[in-house]
C-alpha cells in the first residue's frame, strides 16, 4: 500500500448502459504559449523572484472512452488544471465508445470542437478512444507530444479480462506504444460514481510519477491502470500494487466492501472487492 485514502457480460452491459490547443501571440506559436513560464525574468540578488520551488512544466492529455461530454473527464480535467505548472489539453470521443479497446479509425479522422461539461475548450474526435491518441500524435493534432496520458475517468471499473475491451485502457495503451507514458483510471460502477476520489487518487500519482515523467524515463511499455471503488460505505482503503487477474473466476466484479479486513490481495479484482484501489500494469501492446 502506498496511501491511504457474476459475469464479464453483466459489468459490461452495466457499463455501456450507463455510459456513464492553445494559441499563441507576441511570437509564440502552439501549445507553448500556453505552458507555465519558470524562467526567472531579468534580475538578481533580492530583486529576482526564487523560482526553485516551481515544478518542471507537464504537458498532460486527457482522453476517455465516456466521450467528451462525460462527468468522469470533467471531473479529472478540473483537477488536474488546479495542479502547478500542468497544461492539460483534452482530445476525446465525440460520443460515448465504452467497450471498445484499442479499436483504431482506418482514414481519415473527422474532428470538431468542443468543450467538457464544464466548459473546458476540447477536441471531439469521431472515433474511437485510440483514434483521439493517433489523431493527437501520429497525425499531428497536437503542436507537441504531450508528456503524459491520462485516459479515464471512467464510468465503471475495468479489472481483470475487461482491461483487453476496455476503451479506457485502449487509449492508455495506444500512448505507450507510442512512446508517451500512460495511465488509466475508472471510477466503481455505481448511480453516483465517486469521480471526486478517482480525481485524487490521480493527482496522487501524477505527484508521485511527476520527475520520472518529466526526465523521460516514465515510459516502460506498461500502462498502468487504476481502478478506484465507490464504497457503499466506509473508503477506499489505499492504492496497492498488484497483477492484473488473467480470469475472474466466478468473482462478481461488481461488488465491493470498503469495510473489509482483508489485507494482501492477489490481484486487481480481489483487491477492488476488498475495498482497495489496485493499480495493475497491463501491457502496452
Amino acid at each position: 500500500m502506498r496511501i491511504p485514502s457474476p459475469a464479464l457480460s453483466v459489468i459490461c452491459t452495466a457499463m455501456l448502459t450507463l455510459g456513464a490547443s492553445g494559441c499563441g501571440g507576441d511570437g509564440e506559436s502552439g501549445a507553448d504559449a500556453t505552458r507555465p513560464d519558470t524562467t526567472a525574468p531579468a534580475g538578481t540578488g533580492a530583486d529576482a523572484p526564487d523560482t526553485s520551488a516551481l515544478p518542471e512544466p507537464l504537458r498532460i492529455l486527457v482522453t476517455n472512452d465516456d466521450g467528451v461530454g462525460a462527468p468522469g473527464i470533467d471531473v479529472l480535467v478540473e483537477a488536474l488544471r488546479a495542479q502547478p505548472g500542468v497544461e492539460v489539453i483534452v482530445v476525446a470521443p465525440a460520443t460515448n465508445q465504452s467497450g471498445t479497446g484499442g479499436s483504431t479509425t482506418p482514414g481519415e479522422l473527422a474532428v470538431a470542437d468542443a468543450t467538457t461539461a464544464s466548459g473546458f475548450p476540447a477536441t471531439a474526435v469521431a472515433g474511437f478512444p485510440a483514434d483521439t491518441v493517433i489523431w493527437a500524435t501520429d497525425l499531428g493534432g497536437l503542436a507537441e507530444r504531450p508528456d503524459l496520458v491520462i485516459s479515464g475517468i471512467n464510468n465503471g471499473q475495468n479489472l481483470g479480462p475487461l482491461t483487453q475491451v476496455s476503451g479506457t485502457v485502449g487509449a492508455a495503451r495506444a500512448a505507450e506504444a507510442r512512446g508517451i507514458p500512460a495511465l488509466a483510471v475508472s471510477q466503481g460502477i455505481a448511480d453516483s460514481p465517486d469521480f471526486a476520489t478517482g480525481a485524487e487518487l490521480a493527482i496522487a500519482w501524477l505527484e508521485e510519477h511527476r520527475d520520472a515523467i518529466v526526465s523521460g524515463e516514465a515510459a516502460d511499455g506498461v500502462v498502468e491502470n487504476l481502478n478506484v471503488p465507490t464504497c457503499p460505505s466506509g473508503s477506499v482503503r489505499g492504492v496497492v500494487d498488484v497483477p492484473t487477474a488473467t480470469d475472474a473466476g466466478g468473482r462478481d466484479l461488481l461488488t465491493t466492501s470498503c469495510t473489509s479486513t482483508v489485507e494482501d490481495p492477489a490481484d486487481d479484482i480481489d483487491a477492488f472487492m476488498n475495498g482497495f484501489a489496485p493499480l495493475a500494469p497491463v501491457p502496452a501492446t
